[in-house]
C-alpha cells in the first residue's frame, strides 16, 4: 500500500509562508500546528516565529520555552526565549534569564556583549554597562569591544571617558567610521580643538561610493557647524545624507498613506465610544513627538522628579498592540484591525508590561517618539495615562532630523523631500488628534520651554498630577541613563542655541520651507 510522505520542514514552512502572504491566517495556523508533530528544537523554533507573525504571543513564547528546554545550553535558543519574553511584556522574566546568562558568560567577552544587547532591549542600561565593562576587561585591545563600551558610556553620561575610548578605537582601527561620527557628537568643538583636518583626510582616502563616507560626512558636518562654517557644514551633510538615502529601499509614500489611514480609521465615531474606566494609580506616562523635537529633554525634566522613572524608548505599547492586531496583511490592514481591539485588554497588557520592568515609581515614562501615531489607542485604552506632546518649529524640527545619523529607524530623515512629505503627514495627524481628543494630551513648544524653563516645567509636572520639586530644574544633574541621539546634550544645563538654528541654512532649506508653506504649515 502506498502512503503519501509527510512534507519536509522546509516544504511545510514554505506552505505556511504562502498562506500568510495570501492572508489565510486559519490555514497558516493549521499548518504550524501540524508542524509540531513531532515537536523538535528546529520545529518549535520555526513555529515560534510563525506564531509571532500571527500575533499569538502566548504560543510564540510557549514554543520558544519548549525549544530552549530541549537544548538548555544553546545560546541562540536562550536568546530567542528572552526576545519572546520581551515581546510578551514579561520583562521581569527576561531579566531573570539574562542574569543567568550573564553569570555563565562572565569569562566570555563576546557572549557578554550579546547579553548586554539583550539587556538594552529590556531597558536595563546599567546592567548592559556592567557587561560591556567586563567584556572590555577581557578584551582590552579589541576595537569593537571598546566601541561598545564607549557607546554605553555615552548612555551612562560618562562623556569624557567615551571620547577617550572612541579615540582608542580609531587608533586601533582607523576604518571604524562610526567611531568618528559618535566622537563628533559628544561635545561642541572649537577652533583650537577639532578633527576637521583628520576627517577631511579620511574622506579623501575613500572612493566616492564607499559606505564609510556617510558616517565621516555626518561627523564633518557636525564639527563644521560647531565652528560656524555653515556652508561647508551643509555641503558635507547633504553629501552624506544623499549617500545614506541611496542605500535605502524606503518610500515615504508608505508612511504618508499609513498616517492618512490612521486619521480615516480613528474618526469621531471610534474615538467617542465608551472607554474602560481609568485605573487608579495608572503608571502610564508618555512623552512623544518627532525625533529631535525635545522629547529627551522633557523626559529628563520629568524623571528628575522623585515619583517618576523613565524606561526610555520602549516598545511595550507596540507589542501590546501586535498581540491583538498582528495578522497577515500589510500596515494598512493592521491599522484597520487596531480600531476594533479589546481596548480594556490593551490597556491592561500595557500596564502589566510597564510593571514587569521592576521599577518602583508612581509614573513610568515611555519616551518612544513615534507613539504619536497611537494617540487614538492611548485615548481609548489608557484613559488614566498622562501624555505630553513636543512641538518644535517645522524647519528646526526637520533640520534637526536631517543632520542626525540614526542607527535605526526614521528612514525619511535622509532627504529633504522625504522630510517635507513626512512632516506634512505628521502635521495633519496631530491636527486630527487635537480636533477630536484635545483633552487627552498636553502640548509644549520646545522654544517656550527654552525661554521659560521654570514656568513650562511646572506646567509639565502639574499635568502629571505631581507636586513641584526643584530637582526638575536641575535635569542635567540626573545620573539616569539616556540612550538617545540627545544623550550628550541633556547632560548640560538648558541652552538656547538650537532655537532658530535653521536660519543659518535658510537658503539651503528654502525648497523645504516653500513646500511646507504651500501646504498650510506655518514656517514663519
Amino acid at each position: 500500500m502506498l502512503t503519501t510522505a509527510e512534507p519536509s520542514l522546509p516544504q511545510a514552512l514554505q506552505a505556511i509562508k504562502e498562506s500568510l502572504a495570501q492572508g489565510r491566517a486559519d490555514e497558516a495556523r493549521c499548518g504550524v500546528e501540524a508542524l509540531l508533530q513531532p515537536a523538535s528544537v528546529e520545529r518549535l523554533t520555526a513555529a515560534s516565529q510563525v506564531f509571532q507573525q500571527l500575533g499569538d504571543f502566548a504560543q510564540m513564547l510557549s514554543c520558544a520555552e519548549r525549544a530552549s528546554a530541549l537544548a538548555p545550553g544553546d545560546v541562540k535558543l536562550q536568546t530567542r526565549e528572552i526576545e519572546c519574553q520581551i515581546y510578551s511584556g514579561r520583562i521581569d522574566q527576561a531579566r531573570l534569564l539574562l542574569g543567568r546568562m550573564e553569570r555563565i558568560a562572565w569569562l566570555d567577552g563576546g557572549l557578554l556583549q550579546h547579553v548586554a544587547t539583550l539587556y538594552i532591549h529590556a531597558a536595563s542600561h546599567a546592567e548592559a554597562h556592567r557587561c560591556y565593562e567586563r567584556a572590555a576587561a577581557l578584551m582590552a585591545i579589541d576595537a569593537p569591544t571598546l566601541y561598545n563600551l564607549a557607546s554605553s558610556c555615552v548612555a551612562m553620561g560618562e562623556l569624557e571617558r567615551a571620547e577617550q575610548l572612541f579615540n582608542r578605537v580609531i587608533a586601533l582601527r582607523p576604518d571604524d567610521f562610526d567611531a568618528y561620527q559618535n566622537r563628533a557628537s559628544l561635545r561642541a568643538w572649537s577652533r583650537e580643538s577639532n578633527h576637521v583636518d583628520e576627517l577631511k583626510a579620511a574622506l579623501a582616502r575613500l572612493p566616492t561610493d564607499h559606505a564609510g563616507r556617510v558616517a565621516l560626512g555626518y561627523a564633518l558636518a557636525k564639527e563644521y557647524e560647531d565652528l560656524q562654517e555653515h556652508a561647508l557644514s551643509f555641503a558635507a551633510l547633504q553629501a552624506a545624507a544623499n549617500s545614506r538615502r541611496q542605500r535605502l529601499a524606503y518610500r515615504v509614500e508608505g508612511d504618508v498613506a499609513a498616517m492618512a489611514r490612521i486619521r480615516a480609521v480613528f474618526d469621531a465615531k471610534v474615538l467617542s465610544q465608551p472607554r474602560p474606566p481609568a485605573t487608579p494609580g495608572d503608571p502610564s506616562l508618555f512623552v512623544l513627538g518627532l525625533p529631535r523635537s525635545g522629547t529627551t529633554l522633557v523626559d529628563r525634566i520629568l524623571c528628575s522628579h522623585s515619583r517618576v522613572r523613565s524606561l526610555g524608548e520602549i516598545n511595550s505599547l507596540a507589542f501590546a498592540l501586535m498581540a491583538q492586531a498582528n495578522a497577515p496583511g500589510d500596515k494598512l490592514a493592521m491599522i484597520d484591525r487596531s480600531a476594533q481591539l479589546d481596548f480594556a485588554r490593551l490597556g491592561n497588557d500595557y500596564r502589566t508590561a510597564l510593571r514587569s520592568y521592576g521599577v518602583d515609581a508612581g509614573l513610568l515614562l515611555n519616551k518612544t517618539p513615534s507613539n504619536y501615531l497611537y494617540l487614538g489607542l492611548i485615548h481609548l485604552a489608557l484613559p488614566g495615562a498622562r501624555v505630553v506632546h513636543l512641538r518644535r518649529h517645522p524647519l528646526d524640527s526637520c533640520y534637526a532630523m536631517y543632520k542626525t545619523l540614526f542607527r535605526m529607524g526614521y528612514p525619511f530623515s535622509y532627504s529633504l523631500e522625504d522630510l517635507g512629505h513626512y512632516y506634512l503627514a505628521y502635521h495633519r495627524l496631530m491636527a486630527h488628534w487635537r480636533e477630536l481628543i484635545r483633552g487627552s494630551f498636553h502640548e509644549i513648544d520646545y522654544e517656550l520651554l527654552v525661554q521659560e524653563q521654570e514656568a513650562q516645567s511646572r506646567a509639565l509636572v502639574q499635568h502629571c498630577g505631581l507636586p513641584w520639586e526643584d530637582a526638575c530644574l536641575q535635569f542635567h544633574s540626573n545620573v539616569a541613563p539616556a540612550a538617545t541621539a540627545s544623550a550628550s546634550q541633556v547632560r548640560r544645563p538648558l541652552y538656547a542655541s538650537s532655537v532658530q538654528r535653521w536660519r543659518s541654512y535658510e537658503r539651503e532649506l528654502a525648497p523645504l520651507a516653500d513646500f511646507l508653506r504651500a501646504n498650510g504649515v506655518d514656517c514663519d
